[in-house]
């Protein structure tokens, strides 16, 4: 199934269906007790200042971003009625490990950690935003991250990772979490990576056929990795092969940064576009309110919409559980 949209008459309808947005509180650095880590674990906490029973979603950044990044999505998300936990992982350039760091080499795994790290700790995540205590809904958690992040995210929720002899590794899946968003999330390992990805990205071998919780798959058509000889269908993959990926919004023209989703006017950003990165706010939103049971009908509403346009800037596929 194929749908398609065209901007800015249809934002406004996608407005109807996601809100117009709450002020937000948000606070950085949080910093979590994190024995045997590297350095200290560091947060920012956003949340609307109104509202009870709030869903969490935990995001993950792309490589060398922090928690100061992400502004468009988490900000967005969070005036809508989210609690949005970003922690800052290891490879952060704030930090300046790199590739010929001792550390470098575990740190995909202490990104899953972090991960982990903090659902273990939603008492403190909670005492962080003045206000906040009480209002958290912890039955209701989605993990998503861009990048690196999504490589990251995808372990909690079912991906795994194959070694050099071929087989599938540790499962690091999190029952707390009931959805996930990965955006920009690199494809399969193999021939298609180049030398220098096989020989410093081990996790770049994911094993998707384990991922089986529901899970929206974010790509540009116009986003060519260093790492793989593939085209932009290698970010495709996670909905390609995981039983769990139901959904594909792929993004007209889109490169690596989906139009701007780590921050306005930054380096990273070579696809600048106002109107994709609004259209993927509201899309995800629609996706995350029906995937964590707020509301049964806002994903296939917005996709509804998306299937109205004409001259299209994006499109969602979606596939039978």
């Amino acid at each position: 199934m194929t749908s398609s949209v065209q901007t800015p008459a249809h934002l406004a309808t996608l407005d109807h269906l996601v809100g117009v947005g709450a002020p937000v509180a948000s606070v950085a650095p949080v910093e979590l007790p994190a024995v045997g880590r590297a350095l200290p674990l560091e947060l920012r906490v956003s949340a609307p200042t109104t509202g009870s029973e709030l869903p969490i979603v935990l995001f993950s950044h792309g490589n060398g971003w922090h928690h100061d990044g992400y502004a468009p999505l988490a900000a967005f998300w969070a005036s809508r009625g989210f609690v949005v936990v970003q922690p800052t992982h290891l490879d952060s350039r704030r930090y300046g490990i790199g590739l010929d760091d001792p550390r470098f080499p575990g740190i995909w795994l202490e990104r899953i950690v972090d991960l982990t790290r903090v659902l273990d700790q939603l008492d403190a995540v909670e005492a962080s935003v003045p206000g906040l205590t009480g209002r958290i809904d912890r039955t209701r958690i989605a993990v998503a991250g861009h990048s690196w992040g999504a490589q990251t995210a995808q372990a909690l929720l079912g991906a795994r990772v194959v070694n050099k002899e071929g087989q599938v590794g540790e499962d690091m899946s999190d029952g707390r979490v009931a959805a996930g968003i990965l955006l920009s999330a690199t494809g399969i390992g193999g021939e298609d990576l180049h030398p220098f990805a096989q020989d410093n990205f081990p996790f770049m071998y994911p094993s998707f056929r384990e991922l089986t919780t529901p899970t929206l798959v974010v790509a540009g058509d116009h986003d060519q990795s260093p790492m793989s000889s593939r085209g932009p269908d290698w970010f495709t993959d996670a909905y390609t092969f995981s039983p769990g990926a139901t959904d594909l919004l792929t993004l007209h023209g889109a490169e690596h940064a989906l139009g701007g989703i780590p921050g306005y006017e930054v380096a990273e950003t070579t696809d600048e576009n106002p109107e994709r990165v609004a259209l993927l706010q509201r899309m995800s939103t629609a996706y995350l309110r029906t995937a964590l049971e707020l509301d049964a009908d806002a994903w296939a509403a917005a996709r509804a919409v998306l299937a109205e346009g004409t001259n299209p800037i994006g499109r969602v596929d979606s596939k039978k559980r």
